[in-house]
């Protein structure tokens, strides 16, 4: 699957999730998945939890994520030791 084939899994409409970008049919967004990973989950768990969705979803979240942040500054968060 391209790049461009797995960001069209990804969509932003300002009717469904105040906007926020959300895998395609549903209502879960790509801020959740990516929590949802970080806290631990794997992509088997959250592929039991919610059916209908597929590996190239969560593949696309993390795209999705990476492209977003590619083009953004980041700032120290707090004191450097």
């Amino acid at each position: 699957m391209t790049e461009q084939q797995l960001l069209e899994r990804i969509t932003l409409n300002p009717g469904v999730m105040v906007g926020k970008p959300v895998i395609r049919g549903t209502r879960l967004t790509v801020e959740y998945i990516l929590n949802l990973l970080a806290h631990g989950a794997t992509v088997a768990d959250i592929l039991e939890e919610y059916d209908g969705l597929a590996p190239e979803d969560i593949q696309a979240c993390l795209l999705f994520a990476t492209k977003a942040l590619a083009s953004t500054s980041f700032m120290p968060l707090g004191e450097s030791v």
